[in-house]
């Protein structure tokens, strides 16, 4: 059996077991995955740091927190390159580009609870992503 970290379309993450990854590939593809809180089968696997492996060593530990800080990086070079932050206007501008009144780009930004509601309540799809603390380096 493995463990997944899952997470739907509307944010919610909860876990599932499976027998192997084709088990979750083929019960993904049937829409037989359901998020336990409000059934949605749009479901994503998310990245998981949990692991057991009772020969690893502190520098097979310290090289996989080197990996993961990279990657973390990685992430955040690719947001900040291809995503025009708009700030706290997140919302207006999701709902402009939603309704056609302004061309689809991606953006990035910021969001209240309650207008993350209205956007799924708009039909309007988004994907939060927690965006890793950088240590500042030019101080």
């Amino acid at each position: 059996m493995i463990a997944y970290d899952l997470q739907c379309i509307n944010g919610h993450s909860f876990e599932g077991w499976f027998e192997d990854i084709k088990a979750y590939e083929e019960q993904k593809k049937n829409g037989l995955i359901a998020c336990p809180i409000c059934d949605s089968t749009s479901i994503a696997r998310l990245p998981s740091t949990f692991a057991i492996k009772s020969s690893a060593s502190l520098k097979d530990f310290s090289n996989h927190q080197e990996d993961l800080a990279d990657i973390s990086q990685k992430i955040v070079d690719f947001v900040e390159k291809n995503f025009d932050d708009v700030g706290s206007d997140f919302t207006k501008e999701a709902l402009k580009m939603h309704y056609g009144v302004s061309d689809p780009r991606n953006i990035r930004g910021v969001s209240t609870k309650e207008e993350e509601k209205t956007l799924k309540e708009e039909g309007v799809q988004f994907v939060k992503i927690p965006m890793p603390i950088v240590p500042d380096t030019d101080a």
